[in-house]
């Protein structure tokens, strides 16, 4: 009986990151700053403190930071040396000594799905992560974690999902669970997932989310998906073509999640998490503390 332990996760980090225009236009999204760290660090973090530090990326053109950002940077470690900043020096390299990483380039962006396809040969033949940078999740078990843990009681694919909005069900994948789920249910088999639905026509409020994991069978259902839309490869549909050979189930899991993609939600990321650090959290809230003030004010005297 093989293991259910997942070794590898695929980072999907080709897109072109058009929501946050002009500032993509010349490094990539997932190198966007929040607070001090990229948000692709972020992610990989949540793989490596879940126990996965075999990393996967799927990169394309302008992309090259990434890499850099990942590899050994000896003139910048030599610099740091030569001047004794210890600390600095050594935040620079665990970066490079957090994970062994593969890189796969994906030359044209034809969707989730491709992308996923491409780490076919790397993955092989045994279950895998699949993480997107977008997603950034706040727990106190990392959300990869959980879902691995889970994993290894169903050895089955699972997606990771949230309640939404009514109003925000077109923007996501939606998933249609078997039965009624109990109120405090957080595994769900899976009847169907449907790729932003209208309002009217989507099954549940449960989207899923930038985490997944996933059995081999997928490259199986990849390969037989057509383009759709854009001439794109949706993971979605990879998955319901999956779904008609082998369980899949949605997880509800704890944490909450910013979309880095998104400039109001990674504005907010950015606050949060900027007040949890104990080196910036309490000048920081006393900065906005005054914001406020000052701003009672303002409307006290108009």
């Amino acid at each position: 009986m093989r293991e259910n332990k997942i070794r590898k996760a695929v980072f999907p980090a080709a897109g072109l990151g058009t929501r946050f225009l002009p500032a993509t236009k010349a490094q990539p999204k997932e190198m966007l700053p929040l607070v001090d760290k990229p948000i692709i660090q972020y992610v990989v973090e949540e793989a490596v403190q879940s126990g996965i530090d075999n990393i996967i990326m799927v990169t394309g053109r302008g992309k090259n930071s990434i890499e850099d950002h990942f590899d050994v940077s000896y003139e910048l470690e030599s610099i740091l040396s030569s001047r004794n900043k210890l600390d600095l020096l050594r935040q620079v390299q665990q970066i490079s000594e957090l994970i062994h990483v593969s890189y796969v380039r994906q030359k044209e962006a034809l969707g989730l799905g491709h992308a996923v396809l491409m780490a076919q040969r790397l993955v092989g033949d045994e279950p895998f992560a699949v993480l997107l940078g977008d997603d950034i999740i706040d727990s106190e078990v990392p959300c990869m974690k959980q879902m691995t843990e889970m994993f290894q009681k169903t050895g089955a694919s699972i997606l990771a999902v949230m309640e939404v909005e009514p109003s925000a069900v077109d923007r996501y994948g939606i998933i249609d669970p078997e039965g009624t789920p109990n109120p405090g249910e957080r595994l769900l088999r899976l009847r169907n997932v449907m790729e932003k639905p209208a309002p009217a026509d989507a099954p549940s409020r449960l989207a899923v989310i930038g985490r997944y994991v996933l059995t081999s069978g997928i490259f199986g259902a990849l390969e037989e998906t057509q383009p759709g839309t854009g001439g794109e490869i949706q993971l979605t549909d990879g998955i319901r073509r999956l779904m008609e050979k082998e369980p899949v189930y949605g997880f509800k899991f704890s944490g909450k999640r910013f979309d880095a993609g998104d400039k109001l939600e990674f504005l907010k990321a950015t606050v949060e998490f900027a007040l949890k650090r104990q080196d910036l959290g309490p000048p920081f809230r006393k900065y906005l503390q005054a914001l406020e003030l000052i701003q009672e004010k303002a409307e006290a005297r108009q």
